[in-house]
């Protein structure tokens, strides 16, 4: 079982509906991209981060960890917005090389935290949704949205795939180690391509088994799955209207919608 998945299922928000709690989040990451403003996605960060880490239980340490990871990668990703290039100094800083300077301007930089923490804000949306809500009880909804079954069951195979390869994965990795398979770099690239190799081959195994077992308990081509159903609070329903109704006006009074 993966980490995220551990935690969903000792949340203490597993048992709420859902609905609710896909509700909430997807309403509220469209307001959040939509706006694109800092002042909504720092409110969005701090409501989704209370939620999940006091009202979910999750760690703190352990929150901040899986949120350091998309920071990282969108700190790297909007260099290129924030450095330019060019013969003209800019007003933020400027580095001479030679004839050209390595320059910025407070446009750009301002414009480079607002994606970064819309897109982090957006990420802390789906983390409250993962981190409190079972994917069988999220495939659910989805169904209960008349999403297309195939788009669900896809979904659904390859959650139960991610489980079986990490689980071979797991197995190879640690007979590789055990004969000193990544003693070096080179042995090491060695041994990740024969176990890429090894994985895919046991992968098309596995479909294969699992197909077989499908169809040996009357595969109708829809996968029947007994789901845990916890009736809506109103209390909630309305505290997601009351919420996203005022980041909506928020957003309107700002003129920031866009």
């Amino acid at each position: 079982m993966i980490t995220i998945d551990k935690l969903c299922y000792n949340s203490k928000l597993r048992y709420v509906n859902a609905g609710e709690k896909f509700a909430f989040a997807v309403i509220t990451l469209l307001l959040c991209v939509m706006s694109r403003s800092i002042a909504v996605a720092c409110i969005v960060l701090a409501v989704t981060g209370i939620l999940t880490v006091y009202r979910g239980g999750i760690p703190f340490f352990r929150y901040i960890h899986f949120m350091s990871v998309p920071l990282a990668f969108l700190i790297l990703s909007t260099l290129a917005i924030m450095f330019n290039l060019s013969h003209t100094p800019l007003d933020l800083f400027a580095i001479p090389v030679g004839t050209w300077y390595i320059t910025s301007s407070w446009e750009s930089f301002f414009y480079a935290v607002q994606l970064i923490l819309t897109a982090l804000a957006s990420v802390s949306c789906l983390y409250f949704l993962s981190f409190n809500t079972p994917m069988p009880d999220i495939m659910n909804v989805l169904g209960k949205m008349h999403c297309p079954k195939l788009l669900v069951e896809l979904m659904m195979l390859i959650y139960r795939f991610i489980f079986v390869l990490l689980s071979v994965s797991s197995a190879i990795t640690q007979s590789q180690h055990s004969r000193l398979g990544n003693k070096d770099y080179k042995t090491s690239l060695k041994s990740f391509g024969a176990m890429a190799s090894v994985l895919l081959l046991r992968s098309f195994k596995r479909a294969n088994v699992l197909y077989d077992a499908m169809e040996s308990r009357c595969y109708d081509g829809t996968l029947h799955v007994l789901n845990e159903n916890y009736p809506p609070s109103r209390k909630h329903i309305w505290a997601i209207i009351i919420f996203d109704t005022l980041l909506l006006l928020f957003i309107i009074g700002k003129g920031i919608f866009l």
